[in-house]
């Protein structure tokens, strides 16, 4: 049986990319620099209207992995796509990134493979517009004893919360992680997910190893600001991690602090930055390093990926962290 260093579940989405200017997003309805979910027909025309399509397997925890995979860790991930181009597109492309994509696609009368369209402007906001089709179905039915029950850490999405039966996929995979003596923790995902599920999200931060959230997520998880927010967020969890747009990163853990100075980079395309230095970060965890150095490999990778368009790391993160006397 493999053990896995890191086992992701989440939103199993194809991220199809194009470049469009302020007036082209205005005229197809779409609000700039924020992620919008669309039904079926509405992510149809947007996919039919994207010129250049550039293609990626996608979804936060996913663009995680492909982080940790670049930094040389065993990797796995819980998602569900559909037996379709798309599905199959997926499937193919994280294993080829090394990571093992656990459940096969599912065929049948299913709906059809997660997608996000993301129109990148020339300041780099991405607007996406997010159908989330089969991935949403995700269930504890996807989540094997083999794998969850095998990760040294267990990395789960905010997002997941969204369906009953993803909550149930979440506890589950959890569960089986911590009772053989992993570490499982949370990305609260966006403030609008966090004010659906407030008071699960507050129980999930007193239950987990680690939460990672920005300063928006805390806030509106505590409903103070950031610092009454972080200090309840201290008492509460075994590790916070707060990433502030621009500023200083701060990670908690008991009586240990750390704050990250951030090198600010013009972001060529801002997707993946939070997924990025989650990957920075969880690398540190994994590999025993000091909060303070764990917060500055997450900043790293996190600088390197808005360097250039997409939401994975060109560069070797290993090469970047050695230069920066990391390891």
């Amino acid at each position: 049986m493999k053990s896995y260093q890191v086992v992701g579940i989440g939103n199993a989405i194809v991220d199809v990319f194009t470049q469009a200017d302020d007036s082209a997003i205005e005229l197809l309805g779409i609000e700039k620099g924020i992620m919008q979910l669309v039904e079926r027909d509405r992510g149809e025309m947007l996919y039919a209207a994207m010129a250049d399509r550039v293609q990626a397997p996608g979804g936060s925890v996913a663009n995680t992995l492909a982080g940790l995979g670049n930094l040389g860790l065993t990797t796995a991930f819980i998602g569900r796509v559909h037996d379709d181009v798309l599905g199959r597109f997926y499937a193919q492309a994280m294993a080829s990134n090394g990571t093992d994509f656990v459940n096969p696609p599912v065929a049948g009368g299913e709906l059809p493979t997660s997608r996000s369209m993301i129109f990148v402007s020339p300041d780099g906001e991405r607007s996406m517009n997010t159908y989330l089709g089969i991935s949403s179905e995700l269930g504890p039915d996807d989540v094997s004893d083999d794998v969850a029950g095998r990760a040294e850490i267990l990395f789960l999405e905010g997002y997941l919360y969204d369906k009953p039966k993803g909550k149930q996929a979440f506890e589950r995979a959890a569960r089986l992680c911590r009772d053989k003596g992993g570490k499982a923790g949370i990305a609260l995902s966006d403030p609008f997910c966090v004010d659906r599920h407030r008071d699960s999200f507050r129980k999930l931060v007193r239950e987990l190893d680690y939460v990672i959230g920005n300063e928006h997520e805390w806030e509106s998880l505590y409903q103070t600001d950031l610092s009454a927010a972080l200090e309840q967020a201290a008492a509460d969890s075994g590790l916070v991690v707060c990433t502030r747009s621009g500023h200083d990163v701060v990670l908690v853990r008991g009586a240990e602090e750390a704050v990250v100075p951030v090198r600010r980079v013009v972001p060529v395309d801002a997707t993946g930055a939070g997924d990025q230095f989650a990957a920075g970060f969880l690398y540190g965890l994994a590999t025993g390093q000091s909060l303070a150095v764990a917060g500055r490999m997450g900043c790293l990778a996190a600088a390197e990926v808005i360097s250039h368009f997409g939401a994975r790391p060109e560069a070797d993160l290993k090469q970047l962290f050695r230069k920066e006397g990391l390891i």
